[in-house]
């Protein structure tokens, strides 16, 4: 059984009449990769700090490797390595220069250092831009000098946040690969607060659904969508001509097919059960020229907008068709 690193019980966090975070209970594993996902405002920030002892909670507790993230600090940044959305170097000082005076004030010195230093440029593919100042990097270029910072002291933890924000497709390809590999060959247990969905999909073990301070949701995408297909039922889309009444039609006679509707020339069905098969032979045998089939909901551009129409959110739809086109450019 898995060693849980970060927990929270009951974590809370009020500004005036304002929660921020309410009662979160969170568990994170040894060598797993966490996606705190939800819009700005959603209180991941909030949670951050309060796991880095930076802001006290109003009611609960965080803990770090079994160590209060409130009563002991200190302790806990030795074992905890973070990554802020935009990770401050001295532009007039070139990559190795920033990393030299980290180390240093980590305590690192002479050979160990350098060698330390060497090591990490490589591993970030920054050996090249090393010596050239931190001040022309590209925003790619800066995260994976910002990564190779936080792990000069070797931590066990890494709580990132954004860490693909602004970043070129490449360059997220790039983190996506590392941020993995620091689970999978490094065995470090990675907190990962995001709104960028498509990248959490690719990298987090599980993930947990922030909505106004409270986590909505928390599973693995797999997990959560099988609960919304249990709640909601079974959800496909299909393509056919001819279309229009007479696919409707022809759909509503499967058996288990419930509803459906049309979206952007697709028709949309709600069914009972996984009625793909029993779908296509129907059609074809009634003349229709099939041309997609696919199962809807899977994914977590779906189960995002879901959850946030389950919690009230009004604009969940608005969020769900907004990221679509965001991924789509």
């Amino acid at each position: 059984m898995a060693r849980t690193i970060i927990e929270t019980r009951g974590l809370t966090k009020r500004y005036g009449s304002v929660t921020a975070v309410d009662e979160l209970e969170l568990r994170v594993e040894e060598g797993e990769v966490f996606g705190l996902l939800g819009p700005n405002g959603a209180g991941k920030t909030t949670t951050t700090l309060m796991l880095l002892g930076l802001t006290e909670p109003t009611a609960g507790s965080a803990t770090i490797e079994g160590v209060d993230c409130t009563r002991d600090p200190i302790r806990v940044k030795r074992a905890v390595g973070y990554l802020p959305d935009n990770m401050g170097f001295y532009p007039d000082m070139t990559g190795r220069e920033n990393l030299r005076m980290t180390g240093k004030m980590n305590g690192l010195r002479g050979n160990a250092l350098e060698e330390r230093i060497d090591q990490l440029l490589a591993r970030m593919g920054m050996t090249e831009a090393a010596d050239r100042r931190a001040g022309i990097y590209s925003k790619g270029m800066k995260q994976r000098l910002g990564i190779a910072d936080i792990l000069l002291k070797d931590p066990d933890v890494l709580i990132l946040d954004e860490p693909t924000n602004g970043v070129d497709p490449e360059g997220i390809r790039e983190l996506t690969a590392l941020i993995r590999e620091l689970a999978d060959k490094d065995g470090r247990t990675i907190l990962i607060s995001s709104h960028q969905l498509h990248q959490i999909q690719q990298i987090c073990d599980r993930v947990g659904i922030f909505v106004k301070g409270k986590m909505v949701a928390c599973g693995r995408i797999g997990e959560l969508a099988e609960q919304l297909e249990k709640e909601n039922g079974y959800c496909f889309a299909v393509e056919a001509q001819p279309g229009g009444e007479a696919l409707e039609t022809a759909l509503r006679e499967v058996e288990g097919v419930q509803s459906v509707t049309f979206e952007d020339g697709l028709a949309i069905g709600r069914a009972n059960a996984d009625v793909r098969a029993a779908v296509a032979r129907h059609l074809t045998e009634n003349g229709f020229s099939l041309t997609r089939l696919e199962k809807r909901g899977g994914d977590l551009d779906d189960i995002y907008a879901r959850y946030f129409e389950k919690a009230g959110e009004s604009d969940a739809s608005k969020r769900k068709d907004g990221h679509r086109a965001r991924q789509a450019r």
